[in-house]
């Protein structure tokens, strides 16, 4: 053997040195893409090109629990797994397919969000304060008072509700849905400007009055009321009243209605004079204020 093919010799013994002293650089909380390479009692064995094929525990493979490993991941099917654990001796880490998935739903929740999705979901439990329900594999939460069924919880188990999102928080995994958000959503969406309502004040507030009508509630904003400056909007308006106004905006991402009586007067301060007058002939007002609105 010559002196050159001496030097080009690479041994058993030397190849196990260059894998020992190569960093695959596998850090816990990486995302790592892998391909299946065989199935245990416990788990799956996933080659990522690291110095040993990578172990998925059977409870970190999947959101709920799963009864055939084999048939959920089928070998030399490629996913994104996270590194939960660092290499062991072997050089094995650990790694999970369910805190992948998890990344995701919450990615496509707050997306949803931002979008200001309605969605259906289905409940999952319920306890004294309302009722859990499935989100794309997560845990969401809706208050009773949240809810249009208050009072038979345990009943709407397996129920498909219609919710918004009311608040979604990644850092405190925290999400909470609601039906009656959802509902008014979908009310709102058969409202236009220029509309005009019939309701009751509900409340009265130093701002304006809270008014109820067909399942929504507007507010009637104390400069809204007439073209006359009001001191007190008590003195005009008291809850229970019935009353008719004009839709003038509609903020469905806040789910926000505003009203107006202002524009169904004749002069100024109208409707502070002769509110029963107004209110008699207010469809009629109502198509003259529309096309005011809508110049």
């Amino acid at each position: 053997m010559s002196p050159q093919s001496q030097d080009l010799s690479f041994s058993m013994e030397d190849f196990e040195k260059a894998l020992d002293q190569h960093d695959y650089g596998f850090a816990v909380g990486q995302t790592v893409k892998g391909v299946i390479a065989d199935h245990a009692n416990d788990g799956v064995y996933v080659d990522i090109g690291g110095k040993a094929t990578a172990f998925l525990p059977s409870q970190e493979a999947a959101l709920r629990p799963v009864m055939d490993l084999s048939a959920t991941l089928p070998l030399g099917e490629s996913f994104e797994f996270v590194v939960i654990r660092d290499q062991n001796a072997e050089g094995q880490v650990t790694i999970s397919l369910k805190r992948r998935l998890l990344d995701q739903a919450w990615e496509r929740v707050k997306e949803l969000e931002a979008a200001n999705t309605t969605l259906d979901v289905k409940v999952t439990g319920s306890n004294k304060g309302g009722v859990t329900a499935d989100v794309h594999g997560l845990n969401g939460f809706i208050p009773r008072s949240h809810l249009n069924e208050k009072d038979n919880l345990d009943g709407l188990k397996g129920k498909v509700l219609s919710v918004k999102f009311l608040e979604v928080d990644l850092e405190r995994k925290k999400l909470v849905l609601s039906e009656r958000l959802a509902g008014q959503s979908s009310r709102m969406a058969e409202l236009e400007v220029g509309q005009l309502v019939s309701g009751k004040v509900a409340s009265i507030k130093p701002f304006g009055a809270f008014v109820d009508f067909g399942g929504s509630t507007g507010l009637l904003h104390i400069k809204q009321v007439s073209d006359r400056y009001i001191p007190a909007l008590g003195t005009l308006l008291k809850p229970g009243d019935p009353i008719q106004a004009l839709i003038v905006d509609i903020d469905e991402g806040k789910g926000r209605i505003a009203l107006s009586t202002k524009h169904l007067e004749n002069h100024p301060g109208e409707i502070v004079e002769n509110f029963a007058e107004v209110m008699a002939t207010a469809e009629a007002r109502a198509e003259r204020a529309r096309k005011k609105l809508g110049s």
